[in-house]
C-alpha cells in the first residue's frame, strides 16, 4: 500500500498541532491552577460544578442561619434562666412576708424588695438582641412588647403571638424566639389551680393550697366559689360551680369546721382555716383563667403588684386585714410556681431547639466540606498529575518533531546520487 508523501506530512502536522493545542491547555491549567479554564474544556465536568457551587452556596446560607438562629436560642435560653433566677428570688421573699414577726414598716420594706425583683423581671421581658429587635415581641421585633398598665396593676403586651423562624435545612424550619405572651402571661397544662380570698372578706378566713387528685381531670374552665353565711348562729358554707351558665349549685348549707377539706369538684379540694365572716366568699380556679387571684389571671407582673400593693397596706392591730393579706400571698405563690413551671417548659423546649441546631450545623459541616471536596476535585488543578502529563506531552511532541524532521529529509535522489 503507497502513502503519499502529502499525507505523511499533513498527519504528522496534525499530531504536533494536537500536540502543541494540548500543551497551552495544560499549561493554562497549571499557571491558573483552575482544571475548567472554559466549559467547553469539559461540558459534563462544567455542569457538574455549576450543581456542586450552588448546592454549596445554599449550604453556606444554611450555615449563616444556624449560626443566627443559634445565637438567638442561646440568648433566649440565657434570659430565660434570668428570668426563673428572679421568679425564684420573688417567690423566696414572699415566704419571709408571712412571718408574725414582721410589722408594718418590715412589711413596707419588703414590698421595695420585690418590686426591684419585679422591675427587674420587665427589664429581662424587654430584652433586645445584637441588633436592637426585641426578644419577646413576636413578629413585631421593632416595638417594645412590655409596658406597665396605666392602671398600674399589670402590663400591657404589645407584641403579637408570632414566633420567628429561620430555615436551617432543606426540611427544616425552627422557631427562634417564643412571644413574651407564652412567656409571661400564660401558664403550662397542667398547672396548678388558684386558690384565693374576696378582698371584702371580713373575717379571719385563709385559704389553703388546692388538692388535686387527678390532675387531669380538672377542666381548663373550672371556677368554683365557696360562700360562708350564718343565719341559725352555725357557720355554714356553698360550693358553687361558676363555670356552667347559670351556676350549678353542688352544696349548700354544710358545717364549717376550720382545717376540714372542702370537696368542690373534678377531684379537687381545699381547706380553709380561721373564722369566716357571714358573707365572705373563697374561690378556685383553673391558672389560665382571667379572672384568677382577684383578676391578675395569668399575668405574672400583675399577681406581683397584687401582692406588693398588699404588703404596702397596714395590717397590724386588724385580724381580718391581716387574714386577707395571708391570702393575697398564698393567691401570689401559687401564680408565681405557675409561672415558673411555664418558663422552665419553654426552657426546655429552647434548649431542644438548640441541640437541634447543632446537629444540624454538624450535618452541614460535613456534607459542605464533601461538597467543596468534590467541587475542588472538579475544577482545580491536580498539579503533580498535570505536570507529569504536560511533560509527558511534550516528550511526544519532541519526538514528533525529530521524527518529522528526519522523515521530511528523505529523498530518492539520495540513494541513486550517492
Amino acid at each position: 500500500m503507497r502513502i503519499a508523501t502529502s499525507e505523511i506530512y499533513t498527519s504528522t502536522v496534525q499530531t504536533m498541532n494536537n500536540q502543541e493545542a494540548q500543551l497551552a491547555q495544560l499549561e493554562d491549567e497549571i499557571s491558573s491552577g483552575q482544571a475548567l479554564t472554559t466549559p467547553a474544556s469539559n461540558p459534563v465536568a462544567a455542569a457538574q460544578a455549576v450543581q456542586l457551587s450552588a448546592t454549596y452556596s445554599t449550604l453556606s446560607q444554611y450555615s449563616t442561619n444556624q449560626t443566627d438562629a443559634l445565637t438567638s436560642l442561646q440568648l433566649e435560653d440565657s434570659t430565660l434562666g434570668s428570668v426563673t433566677t428572679e421568679l425564684q428570688s420573688f417567690n423566696s421573699l414572699l415566704e419571709s412576708a408571712n412571718s408574725g414577726t414582721l410589722n408594718d414598716t418590715d412589711r413596707a420594706a419588703l414590698a421595695q424588695q420585690l418590686e426591684g425583683v419585679r422591675n427587674q423581671l420587665l427589664s429581662l421581658a424587654n430584652t433586645t438582641d445584637g441588633t436592637g429587635s426585641y426578644l419577646f415581641a413576636g413578629y413585631d421585633a421593632n416595638t417594645q412588647p412590655f409596658t406597665n398598665s396605666a392602671s398600674g396593676v399589670g402590663v400591657t403586651y404589645s407584641g403579637d403571638e408570632g414566633e420567628r423562624t429561620m430555615q436551617i435545612s432543606d426540611t427544616t424550619q425552627i422557631a427562634v424566639t417564643d412571644p413574651g405572651s407564652n412567656v409571661f402571661m400564660a401558664v403550662s397544662a397542667g398547672a396548678t389551680p388558684v386558690a384565693s380570698g374576696s378582698s371584702a372578706n371580713t373575717g379571719t378566713g385563709t385559704i389553703g393550697a388546692v388538692t388535686v387528685s387527678n390532675p387531669a381531670a380538672v377542666p381548663n374552665d373550672a371556677n368554683y366559689s365557696i360562700t360562708f353565711s350564718d343565719t341559725t348562729g352555725t357557720l355554714t358554707y356553698g360550693v358553687t360551680d361558676e363555670s356552667t351558665t347559670p351556676p350549678t349549685q353542688l352544696s349548700t348549707a354544710q358545717t364549717y369546721t376550720a382545717g376540714q377539706p372542702i370537696t368542690l369538684g373534678s377531684g379537687m379540694s381545699v381547706t380553709i382555716s380561721g373564722t369566716p365572716a357571714s358573707g365572705d366568699a373563697f374561690s378556685v380556679q383553673s391558672a389560665n383563667l382571667s379572672t384568677a387571684g382577684n383578676g391578675t389571671g395569668t399575668d405574672v407582673f400583675a399577681a406581683m403588684d397584687a401582692v406588693i400593693a398588699a404588703l404596702q397596706s397596714p395590717v397590724s392591730g386588724n385580724d381580718a386585714a391581716a387574714a386577707n393579706l395571708t391570702n393575697v400571698i398564698a393567691t401570689a405563690t401559687t401564680q408565681i410556681s405557675n409561672e415558673l413551671t411555664n418558663v422552665s417548659t419553654i426552657q426546655a423546649s429552647v434548649g431542644g431547639r438548640e441541640d437541634q441546631v447543632e446537629a444540624t450545623q454538624t450535618l452541614t459541616s460535613s456534607t459542605s466540606t464533601q461538597t467543596q471536596t468534590n467541587l475542588s476535585g472538579l475544577v482545580n488543578t491536580n498539579l503533580t498529575s498535570t505536570i507529569s502529563e504536560y511533560e509527558q506531552v511534550e516528550t511526544a511532541l519532541t519526538a514528533s518533531q525529530k521524527t518529522f524532521a528526519e522523515t521530511s529529509s528523505l529523498s530518492l535522489f539520495q540513494y541513486i546520487n550517492p
